[in-house]
């Protein structure tokens, strides 16, 4: 089958992510963090059952996207006779809560950052040393507010994340309120205009690095995208950090934070020492890259197969509205 670039072609069109309602049980978790300050974290177990039974209820959609990714992952890793079932589902959707917690631990000042464990740090720490800027490719993996750890450990790390935050702006607030600096290194970005790019060249040049997603395609309408394999199927993944690097010619990483047992863990590898995207090979380039980072996705998917947290139709293309 062949995966290639693609604008918008697809027979079967989903919502696209950024469309669908807010995924934050923004009020369970408000009480599931006043528990949590009052008791300790058994009491949040109890009474996460109950948050995350009612969310499965009231959403059918979220609830399908989990069991199809479930089922695609068993399927690539040979146990097709796996078929996910509803208590898989919800404990994919208690690991997702779970992490939400996380994040407002780790954004209020509550979370014990020394326990968190970073692996390929030296990549980054070489590049502040030397002064030179970088993209980092972050993935809906795990807890990805990690970064701001790393940001604080590094002296001289200068970390502004891309994010398009509309689609979770009540939790947004919430977090809003528990560290008023929250949002100083988020940059909302719906599509990379040229205005973008100078802004973002000039903050690689002075030694910081961008991190932005390269498992959610960009929430413009006629947004590209190329196709690669990934659990088995070909699925429509976004191009802007390869064009970015391309554009500012410096290297790319990698990140993946997950949870093992009780700790925390980041992991950062080197994507590319540099991107160069030939004007006639361009698309192949493109696809070669997005299959190279699918492949990457995929194996830190069946390392911690319930932390990839992506509760829409994945393998079909959105319409916007």
């Amino acid at each position: 089958m062949e995966f290639s670039l693609s604008r918008s072609f697809s027979t079967t069109r989903s919502p696209h992510w950024a469309d669908i309602d807010e995924f934050s049980f923004v009020f369970g978790m408000r009480l599931l963090l006043l528990l949590y300050r009052a008791l300790g974290r058994w009491p949040f177990y109890v009474l996460l059952g109950p948050v995350v039974l009612w969310y499965m209820a009231m959403q059918p959609a979220a609830r399908a996207a989990s069991r199809e990714y479930l089922g695609r992952l068993a399927n690539s890793s040979g146990d097709c006779a796996r078929k996910p079932t509803l208590a898989d589902v919800a404990r994919h959707f208690a690991a997702f809560a779970e992490t939400l917690l996380d994040k407002l631990l780790l954004w209020g000042g509550w979370c014990d950052a020394a326990n968190i464990r970073l692996f390929g740090n030296e990549l980054i720490a070489r590049e502040v040393a030397a002064r030179r800027g970088g993209i980092i490719i972050c993935a809906h993996f795990g807890n990805l507010e990690l970064c701001r750890v790393m940001s604080r450990r590094e002296p001289g790390l200068k970390l502004t994340v891309l994010t398009h935050t509309l689609h979770a702006k009540k939790f947004n607030r919430l977090l809003a309120r528990l560290d008023p600096e929250s949002q100083i290194n988020l940059l909302q970005v719906t599509e990379l205009t040229p205005a973008t790019a100078i802004m973002l060249a000039t903050k690689v040049e002075r030694g910081e690095f961008i991190a932005i997603a390269g498992d959610r395609i960009p929430v413009s309408r006629n947004a590209q995208v190329a196709w690669a394999a990934f659990l088995g199927a070909p699925a429509p993944f976004p191009i802007g950090a390869y064009v970015l690097a391309s554009l500012l010619q410096c290297p790319t990483y990698t990140l993946f934070a997950l949870r093992r047992g009780g700790s925390a863990e980041m992991h950062f590898e080197l994507f590319r020492e540099s991107i160069r995207l030939p004007r006639r090979a361009r698309a192949a380039a493109l696809k070669s890259l997005a299959q190279d980072y699918a492949a990457r996705l995929e194996r830190y998917c069946c390392a911690a197969p319930f932390q990839w947290f992506n509760f829409y139709d994945f393998w079909r293309l959105p319409v916007r509205p």
